[in-house]
């Protein structure tokens, strides 16, 4: 291959990747909190409480504990003040069956400090999504319900994550 060619196909190259690298696209890395140590209140069997809990671990460094001895010694405090599922009826056949679901994932949360300075306010969460409904797939569709829960409560979580991130000083 002549030195020309060379030049010219690195060339070619250089200006085909060249939009791509300013484009700003970066993978999702793990958040970056301005605190060390988190209290979980609230919630205790609950499974977004666990949820939360691995994911605020999960590569972050973070300490995260729902002991109330370590409250005091914690740098902010988490409270999970509502956490619900709701199942809303949003239509019906002809014969007065059930036709749709509307499931829903409410959370309300707040973030202090030990000393109850208010570092995020109350704040509510609501996720929902339909669901279509029949009688002769009543299993199925407990299970497909229980999914979508589980998804909807995932993406809470991720929420409230990117929400304890978004704080810069505590």
């Amino acid at each position: 291959m002549t030195l020309r060619r060379r030049a010219v196909l690195s060339l070619a190259s250089a200006a085909a990747l060249g939009p791509l690298a300013g484009c700003g696209f970066h993978l999702r890395q793990a958040p970056t909190f301005a605190f060390k140590k988190i209290y979980l209140n609230g919630a205790p069997a609950s499974t977004l409480a666990a949820e939360l809990r691995r994911n605020l671990q999960a590569g972050t460094g973070l300490q995260v504990t729902r002991e109330l001895s370590q409250r005091d010694s914690s740098d902010v405090i988490l409270d999970i003040l509502q956490d619900q599922r709701e199942r809303i009826v949003l239509g019906y056949n002809t014969n007065g069956q059930v036709r749709e679901f509307q499931l829903r994932v409410r959370v309300r949360f707040s973030l202090r400090t030990p000393d109850d300075r208010e570092i995020l306010p109350s704040t509510e969460l609501l996720l929902q999504q339909d669901q279509s409904y029949d009688e002769s797939l009543a299993l199925a569709k407990e299970q497909e319900a229980q999914l979508i829960y589980r998804n909807l409560q995932s993406d809470v979580v991720q929420q409230i994550l990117r929400r304890l991130a978004a704080v810069r000083t505590i």
